[in-house]
């Protein structure tokens, strides 16, 4: 089926989600402002930026999330302080063979949204929660598909 993964999410590795999502990665320096990184998430439509000096090493991640909560903290003065101060450094990445079963549960157990995939050292994709369920929906759509072709036309 068009748009399917194969095996859906369930047997899909992450390789077959990049690749109807696609590999594009927004990364943020570690000395910008969290002013900038707003403006960045804001650009990319995205909910998290990678922490990387050259798009190709992660050294953080920073999301809306943690932001909100700086600014709920800290009040306005946190869009000056730098993306370092808020980014968390325990990244949780995958690899572009991780099974999308074992992503579901890592996300899932670890409470994250967004995983980092690094393959051989460098960063060459994003996977959010929301394309991990989208995989799933499609091999779902795909199943009813199949098996409505199957009851109406026996094969």
């Amino acid at each position: 089926m068009p748009g399917a993964s194969p095996k859906g999410v369930i047997g899909v590795q992450v390789t077959h989600i990049l690749a109807a999502k696609g590999d594009r990665v927004a990364t943020i320096a570690a000395g910008a402002t969290v002013a900038e990184a707003l403006a960045e998430l804001r650009r990319w439509n995205v909910g998290a930026l990678v922490v990387s000096p050259d798009g190709a090493r992660v050294d953080g991640i920073v999301s809306e999330r943690d932001i909100v909560r700086a600014l709920a903290g800290a009040g306005a003065a946190v869009l000056d302080r730098r993306v370092s101060e808020l980014a968390r450094t325990d990244v949780v990445t995958c690899r572009l063979t991780t099974a999308g079963a074992e992503l579901m549960a890592t996300m899932t157990k670890r409470r994250i949204r967004h995983v980092p995939v690094v393959e051989g050292g460098r960063l060459c994709g994003i996977v959010s929660i929301g394309d991990v369920v989208k995989s799933r929906v499609d091999e779902l759509e795909s199943e009813r598909d199949q098996l409505s072709d199957y009851i109406t036309t026996g094969r």
